[in-house]
């Protein structure tokens, strides 16, 4: 990933006359902050896939089996909850019924849908592994608890939408810009 160089960035290449550098390279704490979010994302990602491999699950299938939980639901009504095409929902529980977590049978009210279904299996398993401590604890385990605190705190504000984010209407949930006054007219300047 190529990135204007900041402080202290060792050059690399050229970019339409910009100096880059591969942040991938780079030092991390010289890294913007949608790269150091990134990189997080990915490692709390990768923590969590390894402790609910255990289990055969992954971050894709894990919140299939919370949703369930709740009541049978179709392909459609998954992919919407967990916020992915039908086409992703599809491989993810196909892989979910080999593993014997989740049944598929066809709705009775119609015929052409199919009812997916959680199995005793599937929460067992659901249970077993739902505890998020292990990998956030692998992760995390660097800061504090106030250190945790804060950054949850800092992170709903980062991930609510901008919508929601402030009645003032700035994404940060700050105040609202305070406008700068007018540019002088040639009138003022000339009698000054």
């Amino acid at each position: 990933m190529l990135s204007i160089m900041g402080r202290g960035a060792r050059p690399g290449k050229r970019k339409g006359g910009v100096a880059v550098q591969d942040v991938t390279r780079g030092e991390v704490d010289h890294w913007p902050v949608g790269r150091l979010l990134s990189a997080a994302a990915r490692r709390m990602e990768r923590e969590w896939n390894a402790h609910l491999a255990a289990w055969d699950l992954n971050h894709a299938s894990h919140p299939v089996l919370v949703h369930l939980t709740t009541r049978p639901m179709s392909q459609r009504e998954l992919a919407e909850a967990c916020g992915v095409t039908e086409q992703t929902m599809s491989r993810v529980v196909a892989r979910l019924e080999r593993t014997g977590y989740v049944s598929r049978r066809p709705d009775p009210d119609d015929r052409r849908r199919h009812v997916i279904a959680i199995t005793d299996a599937g929460t067992a398993a659901f249970v077993a592994s739902a505890d998020p401590r292990p990998a956030q604890e692998r992760v995390l385990g660097v800061l504090d608890e106030r250190q945790r605190d804060q950054l949850r705190e800092l992170l709903l504000l980062v991930v609510q939408p901008d919508d929601l984010a402030s009645s003032t209407g700035d994404p940060t949930g700050g105040p609202a810009p305070v406008p700068s006054p007018a540019p002088p007219s040639d009138d003022a300047a000339a009698r000054a």
